[in-house]
């Protein structure tokens, strides 16, 4: 019958494999897709792409 250690006495190498073991994969979610972008922060691409729009109108 084997002796049941706790993981925190158990060497540092068998508490790695122990935690990757039960680490799950994240499958098909992307976890940088589903960060929410701060509406405080200046975004170059936005302002560019409004000038675009503002010269658009005044041409038209």
């Amino acid at each position: 019958m084997k002796t049941l250690v706790p993981l925190r006495k158990q060497t540092k190498r068998r508490q790695k494999e122990f935690n990757s073991q039960r680490r799950a994969s994240w499958g098909d979610v992307v976890p940088t897709t589903r960060v929410v972008p701060s509406g405080k922060t200046y975004r170059r691409r936005d302002a560019k792409r409004l000038e675009r729009k503002a010269m658009l109108r005044e041409d038209a």
